[in-house]
């Protein structure tokens, strides 16, 4: 969607995209500031695989003070984003034939990065009535003998759904009851986050050893092109890890480090800036998502997406070409309201679209009344 959405602009048509999952801030001026000084410094030679150590101290320090999280120094893997560091858990975790149970919608790599592993994806349907969250009960009856790990979002994307301390406590039941299985949690839109405090699944003791945390720098800190991310884990897991990732890409870019070390010894003014923005953009979408016929929304909690299943406009037409799945349906919406967006069915709901609302306000005020107008023309 993002490649036909640029093809019309550079026809010069006036796009307006919401398909990017990527904040529309800029870099905070210190974090540039500080990737300044380290060229100047000549940090330009190869780095730790894991990070450079002050780096990954204060990503200790970090999970310590925000998360109530104890880790050590070798327990942190720093990569080249969050989406790196997935993908090394996933391969030294899962064998061939092992089953990975991922609740739906999900990110669109989880499944692939599974299969890159050879092993096997059992999806659980989280429909829009149940705010896109598994329970407990859905969890159990997905476990099998050969379950091997347990990968999610909170905050979600695509739906923005937040598990809160007590929904965790009835999955972290589940676990305590099947000491084999692992636990992989995305954590990378931490702080936008808009109910209560960020709980992470690590929190409980009884499972903590098994978790992997996966967190970053890209939405928190408006760093999506920089590329760094980083994971925790038991040691066994995380040297497992590093030794993946040497002979993969090596160490994370030395003057990226750099900025994040920055990122992470000054203040969350910024970032709370950011969070707080969203939330206004949340509350206007939300407000005017509300207005469209025959769609059901709900209210996200986290992250900057909405994703509104969509399926009563499926069988309608449009001067005689009849809609049949939401990808046709972000196409006509493409070429029609010009609103550019990504069907469900990538992220395992093929009856919804997802709707980033990481632009300016004027723009999402005018692509929802585009992408209204457009759907009062199916008949």
């Amino acid at each position: 969607m993002a490649k036909l959405g640029r093809e019309l602009t550079a026809q010069g048509v006036d796009v307006i995209n919401l398909s990017f999952g990527e904040p529309d801030f800029f870099t905070p001026e210190y974090i540039k500031e500080a990737a300044k000084k380290a060229i100047d410094d000549n940090y330009s030679y190869y780095t730790p695989v894991s990070g450079y150590p002050d780096l990954r101290k204060a990503i200790v320090q970090k999970l310590q003070n925000e998360n109530g999280l104890s880790y050590d120094i070798d327990q942190i893997v720093v990569s080249t984003g969050a989406k790196q560091s997935l993908a090394n858990a996933v391969m030294c975790l899962v064998d061939p034939g092992d089953e990975v149970i991922v609740p739906t919608p999900y990110w669109v790599s989880y499944s692939e990065m599974i299969k890159l592993a050879e092993g096997k994806t059992v999806f659980i349907d989280a429909p829009v009535e149940q705010n896109f969250k598994i329970t407990a009960q859905q969890l159990e009856q997905a476990i099998t003998s050969k379950t091997k790990l347990f990968m999610f979002s909170s905050p979600c994307n695509p739906t923005g759904s937040v598990y809160s301390k007590q929904e965790l406590a009835q999955l972290v039941a589940v676990f305590e009851k099947h000491p084999n299985i692992y636990i992989l949690s995305d954590e990378i839109y931490e702080h936008i986050n808009f109910v209560d405090e960020h709980t992470s699944i690590a929190a409980f003791d009884s499972i903590k050893d098994r978790v992997v945390v996966i967190n970053g720098f890209s939405k928190s800190y408006a760093m999506t092109g920089w590329r760094i991310g980083y994971l925790a884990a038991n040691k066994e897991l995380a040297t497992a890890c590093d030794k993946m990732q040497g002979q993969i890409t090596s160490g994370t870019s030395s003057i990226t480090q750099r900025a994040a070390l920055a990122a992470y010894q000054g203040s969350l003014d910024t970032v709370l800036l950011m969070r707080d923005e969203f939330k206004k953009r949340r509350d206007v979408v939300y407000s005017l998502l509300k207005e469209i016929p025959n769609i059901k929304v709900n209210l996200p909690d986290g992250a900057f997406y909405f994703f509104p299943e969509v399926k009563y406009y499926f069988g309608k037409s449009y001067n005689g070409k009849i809609i049949h799945n939401a990808e046709e349906l972000c196409l006509y919406l493409l070429d029609v309201a010009h609103v550019s967006l990504v069907t469900g069915e990538a992220f395992g709901n093929e009856n919804c679209i997802r709707i980033s609302y990481a632009a300016a306000e004027d723009k999402l005020r005018l692509a929802v009344k585009k992408i209204a107008e457009a759907l009062s023309n199916l008949k």
